[in-house]
């Protein structure tokens, strides 16, 4: 300690006594205390630490799956949720909006299963391997279809070449016609181009909001936007001239909304639904601005973040890392695959019993995506489940943040469910295991959604951290009472206001880091003096 610090241990030392009341310097003498034992020993603040999560259970998966999951989590030693939570939002990507899912046993109120996903964790903790291996099936699906719209555009190409010369011969002939009669009748459609072939996809990995407005529009169940980093798609929907951009995304979360484009230059673009499921990882520091902004109601809150129903953050196992060898396991990734392109192929109305929405006529309209029920138990379930969810977000107890997040649980909910009982190969009524399995999900999912926000929202421990380290900075006297006012008048951050300064300065006291230097004396019946506060000098040490 050099000699400064000393000297300014010893001046607050002095102050501090001359504003103890004598009968409390006399206590503590009597007790045996000499004057510089006057001060207590801080008690060291709490430690910053992340809300407990629930750890994946294997269980959450449709039972197709769950081998082909353990198996790559196991053969990668990374937290098995990283891979769990991918394959779930991909089963999403295949479903898209090829079927719907109706809550309710009579309302026409439909959701659609397509998922938004935003891993969290540490570099180094393999969250990008984890999804690459997740998503292998769909990237074979794109592969095939990539393979299926060559083959389509080469016999496309090929029909042009025969349909010009033919347009030429007619032309021709058209013109002899009409010079001899100008009044005859001539079949036109020889003369419209036919469209080529539109290329299905399944998964985008980069593309402007421009075009994927064009491939969705030839995919009209949907795709999945896939982002090693989200955050950098974050920052491009925040550029200037973006604004529209980023409400696209935000409206694609439902999958319910159709969406209209005429721009000069570019046509007339109509997409029936936008339906984007989004899948992608990112670190804690790098989100933790938009987490804010959502958790604090920031220039960036519309939401965006709470749409992330999968939103997770798992712990990291501490234990030995142990060097995993060995084949992967082909049988249950056969069995992956093979669930995967079920999905893709199937028939809704043949194979899954799903049924058409009637139109104003009460007649079936197959110009809309089909639907499933839940059976009975099923809808009894999800009722209990949903007045627990109600009855909580109405109290109005829960951080606006997370009662805007689990809000959209409605949708995740009976999405998930859907999403569990195709996978397991059901049709007709979704049923009650599905059910069961994706309110688990829902409460594995509330414990990584309270880590991601509470980390962000600011707690009176919080804001004392800030004020003890502007105490060590020597931004407050050291050696004479100062008033509470003097900290919210220096506008630091989380200190900005009486409140916030009130709630640190209060930590601090029940610490010993701070002491009361003066109290209110409402004695003489006139304007009551400030309290005034004094530093530990042993905070300085």
């Amino acid at each position: 300690m050099n000699a400064l610090t000393k000297a300014k241990i010893a001046a607050t030392r002095a102050a501090y006594f001359e504003n103890t009341p004598p009968d409390l310097r006399e206590q503590r003498r009597a007790n045996g205390h000499a004057d510089d034992e006057l001060w207590p020993e801080p008690v060291p603040l709490p430690d910053a630490t992340l809300a407990p999560v629930a750890r994946f259970d294997f269980a959450l998966l449709p039972d197709t799956l769950r081998g082909w999951v353990q198996d790559i989590a196991t053969r990668m030693q990374c937290p098995p949720d990283y891979v769990g939570a991918t394959v779930v939002t991909a089963l999403g990507v295949v479903i898209g909006r090829r079927v719907g899912i109706r809550p309710k046993r009579r309302d026409d109120w439909t959701e659609y299963p397509n998922l938004w996903c935003c891993i969290i964790g540490r570099p180094g903790t393999l969250k990008s391997p984890a999804m690459s291996e997740a998503l292998k099936p769909l990237l074979w699906l794109d592969a095939r279809f990539g393979d299926r719209y060559q083959e389509e555009l080469a016999a496309h190409e090929a029909q042009a070449v025969m349909v010009r010369m033919r347009r030429d011969a007619e032309k021709k002939r058209v013109l002899g016609l009409l010079r001899r009669n100008p009044d005859a009748e001539v079949d036109t459609h020889a003369f419209v181009d036919e469209e080529p072939p539109a290329m299905r996809r399944v998964l985008v990995h980069d593309a402007t909001v421009e075009q994927l407005q064009v491939i969705l529009s030839e995919n009209p169940n949907g795709v999945g936007v896939v982002r090693d980093e989200l955050v950098s798609l974050f920052k491009s929907l925040e550029r200037e001239g973006q604004e529209s951009a980023r409400g696209f995304y935000l409206t694609g979360w439902s999958g319910n909304h159709a969406y209209t484009v005429d721009r000069i230059g570019r046509g007339h673009v109509h997409i029936p639904a936008i339906c984007l499921s989004l899948i992608g990882s990112t670190q804690p520091g790098r989100i933790a601005d938009y987490l804010r902004d959502a958790a604090t109601g920031g220039a960036g809150d519309d939401g965006l973040m709470q749409r992330f129903g999968l939103l997770i953050w798992p712990d990291v196992s501490r234990e030995a890392w142990e060097n995993i060898d060995t084949e992967p396991d082909a049988a249950m990734r056969h069995q992956a695959y093979a669930v995967f392109d079920h999905l893709m192929t199937a028939s809704p109305v043949h194979d899954w019993c799903a049924e058409y929405p009637t139109d104003h006529a009460g007649e079936p309209d197959e110009t809309q995506p089909p639907f499933l029920r839940l059976d009975d138990d099923a809808s009894d379930l999800f009722v209990e489940w949903r007045a627990g969810l109600e009855n909580e977000l109405r109290e109005a107890a829960l951080p606006e943040v997370l009662e805007s997040h689990l809000a959209k649980y409605r949708k995740l909910v009976p999405g998930l469910a859907l999403l569990f009982h195709l996978a397991d190969g059901g049709h007709g009524p979704v049923n009650v295991a599905s059910m069961e399995r994706a309110i688990r999900w829902a409460h594995y999912l509330r414990t990584h959604a309270q880590r991601a926000y509470g980390m962000c929202l600011v707690t009176p421990v919080d804001r004392a951290r800030v004020l003890l380290k502007k105490i060590a900075e020597g931004r407050l006297p050291p050696v004479e009472p100062f008033p509470l006012k003097k900290i919210y008048d220096a506008g630091w951050s989380r200190l900005a206001t009486k409140e916030e300064a009130q709630e640190a300065v209060d930590v601090l006291l029940d610490h010993g880091y701070l002491a009361v230097a003066s109290e209110t004396d409402n004695t003489t019946g006139g304007r009551p003096k400030e309290r005034r506060y004094m530093v530990n000098p042993k905070a300085l040490q």
